[in-house]
Parts: structure tokens; sequence; C-alpha cells
């Protein structure tokens, strides 16, 4: 573990000036809806005061495999979006954040890992509210991260980077280290401010730590943050980089990302990679001067402990999970069958095209498209649930759409 003198961890940013390697941990919400404990949909983290042994487990299989920082479950975790279009709570939104914090915080001290409180966008912001409205939700968030004591802040899903810019000033004056990760592609923000543009905006706010999560397979988000690095060096300025992408092959992805593929959210499994694809994107991620690689929606302990086994060379040890498992299959020469011991081997696995077994069906999907964004009617969110006739309007320019 890399313990101070003091006895302290060393923090985010020490670990980045120092050139080290910062693994992140997993999905949470795809992984707990999988699981049982949340919601498709609304994908709000309750589950953090309502089941919080799936929670704290969750968080134990990330360090496992690897992850130095633990991510408070406080996704979409503010009052306007815990009770967006009908969705009722017997938690507030402070009650959610404090047991996600405690839940982090207690994983974190059972190994060498950071807690982070983490902010996403807004459904305010959507509805075209004031800076000062959406800025006054940011705030009563991190009051709980400032109570808690967490190490480092990140603004992450943010599709606009106006957005992001005022998430990053109101964590900026909590005095913690901040990092700052879009949702979005190659093509820019949904205004489409390019990757360059929206990089230099965000460390011009404050953010230390800038990069993408989500929506996107780690080959975009890695090509997106080398677009974001040209222009924050273009620009003469200074930051880390991080990339926590989906664990889903989203090479027919527009703009939107993975939410306008037809499969969103019920049927992406054929996409999923593998611990193998997980290996070349931590790589991938780290020859691009990526110093700070996780993952989002599909991640699981093992594609975690697949990034952290990838750069056990340079960080000089591995992972307490890797005791399950062999180096590159190495674990198959105790197979009972012949053949499979035949797999035992690195360049069986990286040369094997995996088939999906599924005969009739495309490799690629058409996305949806529909071109909605802020200001938009459509985006305009509501406290009550969706009604019949607003279901029955998207129902019918689903239809047309397709």
């Amino acid at each position: 573990a890399i313990i101070m003198a003091s006895g302290a961890k060393k923090g985010i940013l020490e670990r980045l000036d120092a050139g080290e390697i910062v693994i992140g941990d997993g999905g949470f919400v795809f992984a707990l809806e999988k699981r049982g404990y949340v919601k498709a949909g609304p994908w709000t983290p309750e589950a953090a005061a309502e089941y919080p042994e799936a929670v704290r487990q969750l968080h134990r299989e990330f360090l496992r495999a690897g992850s130095n920082v633990m991510q408070t479950f406080t996704f979409y975790a503010s009052d306007d979006k815990l009770e967006n279009r009908g969705h009722t709570q017997r938690f507030t939104g402070q009650q959610i954040n404090e047991a996600a914090c405690d839940l982090a915080r207690e994983v974190a001290n059972e190994g060498d890992a950071l807690v982070a409180g983490g902010v996403s966008q807004t459904p305010s912001y959507l509805s075209c509210k004031s800076e000062n409205d959406v800025k006054a939700i940011f705030k009563k968030q991190i009051d709980v991260f400032v109570k808690k004591n967490v190490d480092f802040l990140i603004a992450e899903y943010f599709e606009h980077v106006e957005e992001a810019e005022w998430a990053v000033q109101v964590l900026k004056t909590t005095g913690k280290p901040v990092a700052a990760t879009l949702c979005i592609g190659p093509e820019g923000d949904l205004n489409k401010v390019s990757p360059g543009d929206c990089a230099v905006r965000l460390v011009k706010a404050g953010a230390q730590i800038v990069g993408v999560n989500c929506h996107f397979d780690p080959e975009t988000c890695v090509k997106t943050v080398k677009m974001m690095k040209a222009g924050v060096e273009k620009a003469g300025l200074k930051a880390h980089y991080m990339t926590q992408p989906l664990a889903f092959h989203t090479p027919d992805c527009n703009c939107q990302g993975f939410i306008d593929l037809p499969e969103f959210p019920f049927s992406l499994e054929p996409r999923i990679l593998t611990r193998w694809d997980m290996q070349k994107y931590a790589r991938e991620a780290y020859n691009a001067g990526i110093h700070y690689i996780g993952g989002c929606c599909g991640f699981e302990p093992y594609h975690t402990r697949a990034l952290a086994e990838e750069l056990a060379p340079e960080r000089g040890f591995l992972p307490a999970g890797s005791e399950k498992h062999g180096n590159w299959g190495s674990g198959l020469e105790m197979h009972t069958k012949p053949w499979v011991r035949a797999r035992a081997r690195r360049d069986y696995w990286e040369k094997l095209k995996p088939a999906s077994g599924r005969p009739f069906c495309p490799s690629m999907a058409m996305p949806d498209g529909w071109g909605v964004t802020k200001g938009h009617a459509d985006l305009m969110q509501q406290k009550e649930a969706t009604s019949q006739e607003q279901l029955k309007a998207l129902f019918n320019k689903a239809n047309k759409s397709h």
C-alpha cells in the first residue's frame, strides 16, 4: 500500500502528480440494477439508505479488484431528480448522500482507497432553470460531502459543458481537489462545443482533473480525452486526465451515446467488453497519458481487475482479486479437458473474435437520434408521473422514427 510517513493516505493529486496510476471503480447504478437494488428509469441511488449491505458489498468487490477510489453512491441524488416524474421516496437526498458517504469511507478504510463525492447533471438545467437555481442544487449536495470529509469531488455525467462549469465552480468552494468528466464523444457536448474547448473551460473553472465518463465505449472515450488533452496543452494549461467509459461496445453511437441505442438499457448484454478488451483499454489509456483509469455503466469488478492486471508492471503490484485469476488465462492449466488447457495463453485470448451466438442479429444498430436537447419541450421535467397521454405521444413519435 502507498502509505505516507504520517500514516495518512496520499491524496488524489499527490498520486497523480507523482505519476502514479489511479484505478477508478465501476458503474454502480447498472451493477445494482442487475442485482435488484436500483430501478432502471430514474436510476437513483436510494439503495445506499435502503439496502446498505448491497452497496457495501459492491464497494468491497471493486476494492478487491484494484480500485483506488470509492465513489459515493450518490449519482442523481439531487432532490429534483429524486422527485422527478412521480418517483416517490422514503428517504431525502441528504439521508441518501450521508449513508453513501459512510459506506464509501468504511470500505475505503479497508484498503488503499480514497473517497470521492460526486454530483451529476440536473433536471433543473434541462428545464432551463437559472444558474443560481442549478448551483443551489449542487451546493446542497456538497454540504454533505464537506460534513463527511470526502477526499475529493467529481462533477460527472454532464452533457453540456456550461452546467459542468457551474458544478466545478461550486465544488471548488470546498477547497478539495476537483475532477470533471463530461459524457461526450469526439463530436463534443450537445451544443457542439468541441472536446478540446470543453476541457479548457473546465480547467479554467478550476478542475484539476478532466475527462469523460459514460455514454461511449473505452475506444471512443480515450479518443475524446486525447482531444481534450490536446486542447488543454494548446491553451498552455495543465491538467490530469481521466476516463470512466462504458463496458459496452458502441461503434454505432451518435453524439448522444448509448442512451440512443435501441438496446438501451435492457438488451445491451451482447455488447459487453471482455476482460481482454479491458486490458487493451487500460494500455491505450495509459499510452495516451491518462493516469486516472476507471469505468462506468456495465463495469463489473472483473473488468476493473483487468485494468489493474494490465497495468501491474507499471504499478509494481497486483490487486487482491488476482489471487483467483491466472495471468492471461494461465489458471486453465489446471482444467481437466486438454483442449481447454490449450487456451492457457495470451495469444489465444488476445486474438479471439468472440461469437455472439445470435444468428439473426446485426452487429450494429440504428441509434434513435430525436435531436432534442436543453430547451426543447420534450425535455422539460415534471414532478408528476408521466401521463398516459404523454406516453402515447412518445410511442407514436417512436413508431414514426423507425
